[in-house]
């Protein structure tokens, strides 16, 4: 019901044709307090009425404020829309952390620069001195790793020929120096014959050349091979200049280091005899300190070179390799380090754009952590719109926009959503989420303009409609008792819930669809031909609008007892 607070209203003329009361002339204390008790009873019922419908939508009480529209085909569509600022679809203000002279800055302010392109260099020769130093380091500490890698191996001793080991010095757990002696390897399957000849003849002959051995005990001749020429010139009694001659031959098995003989080499006799020694008798020595951890062979084993023979360890020698390990990695990294700071002075764009803003030109020194120039990628650009909790449901990525901006006249853009975030943001108890949008045709616009979005969530062309405002609670709507539909509702053969409220409106169970800002798409519930009756719901002044339905409210023209006095009447259909 409406209350109008502090004034009289004047009498109006109700819709069910009632007559307006005029106001009364001055009537004594009995008159007032009959009045009084049936603009209370009235009043009271009215009340009871509007608050004991569930969650019914006002209709206001005095027919007179009823608006009626007809029910049409309209074209509706559903849309958000907000505003927003344009932004280029990629930025990048170029820095260095390096003070320096810049030495070129071959670009201008609106030139388009690929990614990667160059567009400074700096002075770089502190940074090459830099790099210098620390490849030296590098290669130090390579060379220091490698050669205890080498001692790591060294742990193997291994035989230097071939022959039979007859001699073992060590055993397990014994400590051995760098240098000491560990076993003696002979092979006497070669016995060598070392022996003078003519110089000027020894001069002819040459390596792995064939000779004659004849044994002096036996005057037995064997066949052997020239393994070794002396270039020294020695001179014998007699002034005889000789050169000595080995040879290599081999032991049948009965030639032993007291065994004497001489040879022939191409016709030509040796000038003395020599006595036989054993080709190969060496002794094995550990090449660095350790502990015998392990022996591979015993006295009397016949091995090969390289064979190996024992096992040293050495927990030095691991923590060194651990440390030499580590000190090439550290100088790895410095290097790449210097690498790494020797390509900042050549500095590069790091997107495809627009240069917007040249800060630094050849010739300036550059500052740490300023800003040397500025690039827009404008191939697109993008805005963000702030869409209420109520509406973000609606919203999805692949949704098209609408786009306008105050600065390019009589112009629609076309978006497309992009990004629906989850990261809202709540303000006096209100939570916004954050929407993306992308514009690809953007001829005339630019970025940092204000821009207006209008999201489509749905259309529906041709279909019945009413004004919003005709909705109450619970989804009913006021038709007019001429109303096809109340016809039928009256009636009982529609399936229209309608129920008779004071003889010229009927409220109606309806369904409805999407909806814009002015009007709803009914689904079900309304025909064409209907016409629908509400109040517009306002506030201003002192009047305090209380929803009820028709019927059960003050009438229209009623002033408030003791106010002037009114008429009193019904609402359409009064009860």
């Amino acid at each position: 019901m409406k209350l109008n607070l502090g004034q009289n209203p004047a009498p109006t003329q109700t819709p069910s044709g009632g007559a307006a009361v005029k106001p009364s002339r001055k009537k004594g204390p009995g008159k007032k307090l009959v009045a009084l008790v049936l603009v209370c009873a009235i009043a009271g019922g009215g009340l009871r009425f509007a608050f004991g419908r569930t969650k019914a939508s006002a209709a206001p009480a005095a027919s007179s404020a009823y608006t009626t529209a007809a029910v049409e085909r309209r074209n509706i569509t559903a849309s958000i829309t907000g505003s927003g600022t344009l932004e280029a679809a990629n930025s990048y203000s170029v820095t260095t952390l390096l003070e320096g002279t810049i030495l070129t800055a071959e670009f201008e302010e609106g030139d388009q620069v690929e990614e990667g392109t160059v567009l400074y260099t700096i002075d770089s020769s502190n940074a090459s001195s830099s790099l210098e130093k620390a490849e030296i380091s590098l290669n130090q500490s390579q060379r220091s790793y490698n050669n205890k890698l080498k001692n790591q191996e060294d742990l193997n001793v291994t035989a230097t020929a071939s022959g039979r080991v007859i001699a073992l010095d060590v055993e397990v757990g014994d400590d051995v120096s760098a240098g000491q002696t560990v076993a003696t390897i002979r092979n006497s399957d070669v016995m060598s014959l070392t022996v003078p000849f003519p110089a000027d003849d020894a001069a002819g002959f040459s390596l792995g050349q064939t000779a004659s051995v004849t044994l002096d005990s036996t005057f037995e001749t064997l066949n052997g091979t020239v393994s070794k020429i002396s270039a020294v010139d020695t001179v014998l009694s007699g002034n005889r200049i000789v050169r000595e001659v080995t040879i290599d031959v081999s032991n049948p098995g009965g030639i032993s280091t007291s065994q004497s003989a001489s040879a022939e080499i191409a016709g030509v006799g040796s000038s003395s005899g020599g006595t036989f020694a054993y080709a190969d008798e060496a002794a094995v020595t550990a090449k660095i300190s350790g502990e015998v951890a392990s022996l591979r062979v015993s006295e009397g084993d016949r091995v090969d070179k390289d064979q190996l023979l024992l096992v040293l360890s050495s927990d030095t020698l691991a923590d060194e390799i651990q440390s030499a390990s580590e000190s090439l990695r550290s100088a790895q990294l410095s290097l790449e380090s210097q690498y790494e700071q020797l390509a900042d002075y050549t500095i590069t764009s790091p997107i495809s754009g627009t240069i917007i803003d040249k800060n630094y030109k050849a010739g300036e020194t550059s500052e740490s952590n300023q800003v040397l120039c500025s690039i827009y990628d404008l191939s697109y650009l993008t805005m963000t719109l702030s869409v209420d909790e109520l509406d973000i449901a609606d919203i999805a990525v692949g949704q098209t926009v609408s786009i306008t901006a105050d600065a390019v006249d009589d112009q629609t853009y076309k978006g497309v959503v992009t990004k629906v975030s989850v990261a809202g943001t709540s303000s006096s108890g209100v939570t916004t989420y954050p929407v993306t949008i992308r514009i690809d045709e953007t001829d005339g616009l630019l970025p940092g303009m204000s821009a207006d979005a209008t999201i489509v969530l749905g259309s529906a062309e041709g279909v019945l409609a009413i004004p919003s405002a005709a909705l109450m609670r619970g989804s009913l709507v006021l038709v007019t008792a001429d109303s096809p539909t109340a016809a039928n509702g009256a009636s009982g053969e529609s399936d229209a819930s309608a129920s008779q409220q004071g003889g010229g409106y009927v409220s109606v169970q309806v369904t409805v669809g999407i909806r814009d800002d002015n009007y709803l798409e009914i689904t079900s519930g309304l025909q064409e031909g209907d016409t629908v009756a509400y109040i517009p719901t306002t506030s201003s002044g002192n009047t305090f609008q209380m929803g009820m339905m028709p019927g059960g409210g003050i009438p229209g023209g009623g002033g408030m007892p003791g106010g002037g006095g009114g008429g009193m009447g019904g609402a359409p259909g009064g009860f």
